[in-house]
């Protein structure tokens, strides 16, 4: 004959024996979904390179620099004052690409001159350096506008970047970007 007692410590134990197989499946269950979900996270390498800085006191007005960013090329050029001027002399109705393409502003800002600078002043354009077309690396200080030329498909760009003639759809895109500090850019 058993016992009340009996009756409910043999509830409690199997009510425990059902909580504890219960978590130690949760656990289990998350211990083999973890790994699924953290590949998906970026590599430290990646993320290592997520942001870089860029002295740019050396580069001279006229002449660009050419830096790796995310595995791909990113153009800096210290423009002239004539350069300023061209593009600011380009009427936007003529540009097949009216969009600014510059990530620091409005996605649907015109493609002005200013709206493709850095600064306020227009000295500094940083854009990235792969042609909009199939992925080519633009020749700098080449083409029929003053700016660059990809040499691959015919693609020419002005001195602000922006698409003039040939295959490429779209106007060199602009990175996120920034001076940090007198002489020093930030990317990302």
């Amino acid at each position: 004959m058993a016992h009340a007692s009996d009756e409910r410590d043999g509830g409690t134990r199997r009510d425990f024996l059902f909580v504890a197989t219960g978590a130690a499946g949760v656990v289990a269950g998350a211990a083999a979904v973890w790994p699924l979900v953290n590949q998906m996270n970026p590599s430290a390498d990646v993320q290592a390179l997520s942001t870089i800085r860029v002295d740019v006191s050396a580069v001279e007005p006229g002449s660009q620099i050419t830096v790796k960013f995310l595995g791909k090329p990113v153009f800096v050029r210290r423009r002239t004052e004539e350069d300023i001027a061209a593009a600011d002399a380009e009427p936007l109705d003529a540009l097949p690409d009216p969009l600014a393409r510059n990530a620091n502003i409005e996605s649907d800002a015109p493609a002005t001159d200013a709206n493709r600078a850095l600064d306020e002043t227009g000295e500094w354009l940083v854009m990235w350096g792969v042609c909009t077309h199939l992925g080519c690396v633009p020749l700098s200080d080449a083409g029929d506008y003053g700016g660059w030329f990809c040499p691959c498909h015919g693609s020419h760009y002005d001195t602000a970047g922006r698409i003039r003639r040939g295959p490429a759809p779209e106007n060199l895109p602009i990175p996120v970007a920034e001076f940090v500090e007198d002489g020093v850019l930030q990317l990302g």
